[in-house]
């Protein structure tokens, strides 16, 4: 039951965050494209990229803190499901560019952000 709640406390702090940060970044460029839901999927892709570096290849994390961090945190904190809905109104819109530039947006950027949240994770603790 304690894991049920360590992943609870975890989501609610990630989905406050991406809540926080979507708003945030609309607020300066707009709502014309989907750059809250870019921004929060790249950052946690990041985030997860170093997360997951620290838990595999050094044991940094207890199994308590991982589920806390990756499962709850970065698990609400990413908004594949957001980026989906959003996507698939563009289509319906007839907005076909804007919707394969968020798509692929979305999965390229969000791989770099993997790689470069774990080299540089690998970089600053070897």
């Amino acid at each position: 039951m304690l894991k049920i709640y360590v992943i609870g406390v975890g989501g609610l702090i990630g989905a406050i965050s991406r809540y926080y940060l979507s708003e945030f970044v609309h607020r300066f460029l707009g709502a014309s494209f989907p750059y809250g839901t870019l921004s929060v999927n790249v950052l946690g892709c990041m985030l997860a990229g170093g997360v997951m570096f620290a838990v595999e290849e050094r044991g940094l994390f207890s199994p308590e803190l991982r589920l806390f961090v990756a499962v709850g945190i970065l698990g609400a904190f990413t908004t594949f499901s957001t980026f989906g809905y959003e996507t698939v109104t563009l289509l319906r819109q007839n907005h076909f560019v804007p919707a394969m530039s968020t798509a692929a947006l979305n999965v390229v950027l969000g791989l770099a952000a993997v790689w470069f949240g774990r080299s540089a994770l690998r970089f600053f603790i070897g």
